[in-house]
Parts: C-alpha cells; sequence; structure tokens
C-alpha cells in the first residue's frame, strides 16, 4: 500500500497553491511514495548506541607539541639586509610623506 496517496498529493498541491495536472499528481504522488518508504527504512535503523554527531570520524586538531628554540639575534636577522638603519631594515618611502 502505497505512503501517500494521489488525493493526498493533491490535497498538499491545493495547500501550497500549486496547479498540478492529473500526470503531475500521479508522477508526484509515486515520487513521495519512494521518499518516504526511504525515510522509514532509515528510521528503521538502530541507532539507540550511537551518539548524535556531525561527522562520523572523530575529528581532532592534528599539531606538533611547541619547542622553545632559540631566535635570531638583531644582528643575524639583520646580517643579509641591504640597508640598516638604527637596528632596523631600511626601505624606500612609498607615501610621499615627510619623515
Amino acid at each position: 500500500m502505497p505512503a501517500i496517496s494521489r488525493d493526498e498529493v493533491a490535497h498538499l498541491a491545493r495547500l501550497s497553491r500549486l496547479a498540478l495536472s492529473d500526470a503531475e499528481l500521479d508522477e508526484f504522488a509515486g515520487q513521495l511514495d519512494s521518499i518516504l518508504s526511504h525515510v522509514k527504512t532509515v528510521a528503521e535503523v538502530a541507532t539507540d548506541d550511537v551518539p548524535p554527531s556531525a561527522n562520523p570520524n572523530a575529528i581532532t586538531n592534528v599539531t606538533r607539541p611547541d619547542v622553545i628554540v632559540p631566535g635570531l639575534t638583531p644582528e643575524q636577522a639583520l646580517s643579509g639586509a641591504p640597508a640598516v638603519e638604527q637596528d632596523r631594515f631600511a626601505v624606500p618611502q612609498i607615501l610621499g610623506e615627510e619623515q
């Protein structure tokens, strides 16, 4: 026995203010019956021991532990710079502002 009849589809179409032909009512009745039977099959799956989740895989961040290492000294950092001024990188002025 179908889960939804053609008359129920016609009633839903009227409620939704859809003008459907007889052929469309027959077609949609079959499609909705198929959808409802699939929903019923999914609803029958035993999920009592399955916790609800958005993803079936356990999601964890993969990170490495933080290790403190010595950084560069100002002299080492500036050693390859083309121009240095007061222990800072010297770059050309690009905005035309006064110094």
